[in-house]
């Protein structure tokens, strides 16, 4: 590729999800990936601070979802608020095939697998204030937060093994297999 072309960050994040994939993680370098994307290894540190983030690029989803519950109905309750924001977060995530890749080679890695979980935890922590603006104690927020969270990364695989379902969609059945499950509970506790 030349040097010139444009979405040097999408290229670097192409170039290592293929790397990762052929020769695994740990055997990969940063300058490989550079190489692979068409750039030089100094261009791969202005975007990630190292390989590992490179998987997940950049703070869209966070900076998407705060705004989206920022400007969510006051009518909706936090629950609510939450699952739409993760619902509408489906038009910044990268395409279906780049996401099941990704999720393959991050399930195949420890270390990818401690990073989302550490993505995951800074979203949260972002999300706290937002919660607690709509009237919620702090340990409920991040509570409600957790259990959305838990929603949206049940959901993730269904969306994306079924092309005609939106994201939306897919968490909507995810909370309501929550919710029945939930009841369920329910009526075994008062036997």
């Amino acid at each position: 590729m030349p040097r010139w072309e444009s979405d040097a960050q999408g290229r670097l994040e192409r170039a290592a999800l293929e790397l990762f994939e052929s020769q695994g993680f740990e055997r990969t370098s940063v300058a490989q990936i550079a190489g692979a994307a068409g750039l030089k290894e100094r261009s791969f540190y202005r975007y990630f601070p190292d390989k590992r983030e490179v998987l997940f690029a950049g703070d869209e989803i966070e900076s998407h979802l705060v705004a989206q519950l920022e400007a969510a109905d006051p009518g909706l309750t936090p629950i609510e608020a939450l699952l739409a924001a993760l619902g509408a977060a489906e038009e910044i995530f990268r395409p279906r095939e780049f996401l099941v890749r990704r999720g393959k080679v991050i399930a195949a890695n420890p270390a990818l697998a401690e990073r989302e979980l550490i993505k995951l935890a800074s979203i949260a922590d972002a999300l706290v204030p937002v919660i607690e603006r709509r009237g919620v104690d702090p340990g409920k927020a991040r509570f409600i937060i957790d259990v959305v969270l838990a929603i949206h990364r049940h959901a993730m695989p269904r969306w994306l093994a079924e092309p005609d379902t939106t994201l939306s969609q897919a968490m909507a059945q995810s909370a309501a297999e929550l919710s029945e499950a939930i009841k369920a509970l329910g009526s075994t506790s008062q036997h």
